[in-house]
């Protein structure tokens, strides 16, 4: 009776062991554990529940489809095993292609014994007990314990391996995934903070000598001299597209812009216009470019953010401007449209477009010319910009145009206020 009650007493501390081993794994998802310090802590489950000398973590490789140590207790120098594939005729490819377990009594009987790894790292694998490791119905690696003290095998060793087994694949699972994504953020904070440096230090060391030059340019435009001002309008039109460049740089943020990021207020269509006509009217100067707005209702209601609106607007009209002869009009109307909509639409008699670039110029840093031999400067980001704010406003924005050398037409549409 005393045997049988300290026979009992050791199975209930094996089982008590074991739950605090499987409440370790499991907090482990929780605090989002790294992978090494988390394979250390079922390897030492699975030696503890199992009572034998060491364990070992496989996981399949899908870049090069192979199975490869993960971690292992055996070795001296992890160097020596850790990253090593096996064989799929192995036991522990054996298991995987299965996904049973299975147990080896005496490993040096057993034809599917690798004794490679033994010899790689001094150690003598006599007996080994293997279960697959599953996460959503795949088989993602192998857990082993190997050199049970006392054998048999015993089932509550493979009930509680396999249990430990199928908790330490979604931990393993999560914790893969945390690293991917630390990786790939720290990449992206990385190029962000370059770019955000880039664009800082150039807007700065740019803005002070075009400064400069506009000023300069100005006092020339006064000149009586005809050439004079001739030559500070070519000046003036040169720096102003250098001035657009440098907008274009500080306003890539744009490119990522989110509905959150707005600040909307209901104004109406007139109201847009007379800003964008104030905005705009120096660089319609210097190129001695016109502007008709033709707005049928001005009290036609609209909600938007009126900044990012006539930056919008401005993207539309230097593109325009661009690819349209100097003393050429650009048209610009608002109308009420189908679907409680308004539409916006900008008109030039510019260059036009084909067919098939009325979606790519909208893609950040697409040029209709080739960059070799194109005539044109900017960016490439203006459209896409402005795409990317009115995509915020919950709006469409295209493009049409009848041909090359007959103008295009840019057309936005917002919704109504409620």
């Amino acid at each position: 009776m005393t045997e049988l009650l300290e026979q009992r007493i050791e199975e209930l501390q094996r089982q008590v062991l074991f739950l605090t081993q499987l409440a370790e794994i499991s907090a482990s998802l929780n605090v989002q554990m790294e992978l090494e310090p988390l394979l250390a802590t079922i390897m030492q489950a699975a030696t503890s529940i199992t009572e034998c000398e060491a364990a070992s973590v496989l996981l399949w490789d899908n870049r090069h489809n192979q199975l490869v140590f993960a971690a292992s207790t055996t070795a001296a120098s992890t160097s020596n095993l850790i990253g090593k594939p096996v064989p799929m005729e192995s036991i522990a490819g054996t298991i995987l292609q299965t996904n049973e377990i299975v147990q080896v009594d005496d490993a040096k009987q057993d034809p599917r014994h690798y004794d490679k790894v033994d010899d790689a790292i001094q150690f003598q694998t006599r007996s080994l007990l293997g279960v697959p490791m599953t996460y959503k119905d795949r088989v993602i690696g192998v857990l082993e314990a190997i050199n049970k003290r006392d054998l048999p095998w015993t089932d509550a060793d493979r009930s509680y391996l396999q249990i430990l087994a199928a908790q330490a694949a979604v931990a393993i699972e999560g914790a893969k995934l945390v690293m991917r994504l630390k990786r790939a953020n720290e990449e992206m904070a990385e190029l962000d903070r370059l770019k955000n440096n880039f664009i800082a230090i150039a807007s700065h060391e740019l803005r002070t000598p075009l400064g400069v030059i506009m000023g300069y340019a100005s006092f020339l435009q006064m000149e009586e001299s005809a050439s004079a001002q001739e030559n500070a309008s070519k000046v003036m039109e040169s720096a102003l597209k250098l001035r657009k460049i440098i907008e274009d740089m500080v306003n890539l943020r744009y490119l990522k812009q989110k509905p959150k990021d707005l600040y909307l207020e209901e104004t109406t269509v007139g109201a847009l216009f007379n800003a964008f006509e104030r905005e705009v009217g120096a660089l319609l100067e210097s190129r001695r470019n016109g502007i008709a707005i033709v707005i049928p209702d001005p009290d036609l209601p609209i909600r938007v953010d009126t900044t990012r609106m006539l930056m919008v607007l401005t993207n539309l009209l230097h593109n325009a401007m661009t690819f349209t002869d100097a003393g050429d009009t650009i048209r610009l109307e608002a109308q009420r449209s189908e679907g409680r909509t308004v539409s916006l639409t900008m008109i030039d008699t510019g260059m036009g477009l084909a067919a098939d670039q009325t979606e790519k110029i909208f893609e950040e840093f697409y040029q209709v010319e080739d960059h070799m031999t194109r005539r044109h400067g900017g960016l490439g980001i203006g459209l896409s910009i402005a795409r990317a704010i009115i995509d915020a406003h919950q709006g469409r924005i295209s493009a049409s145009s009848a041909g090359l050398g007959q103008g295009a037409t840019f057309t936005i549409r917002l919704p109504m206020p409620v």
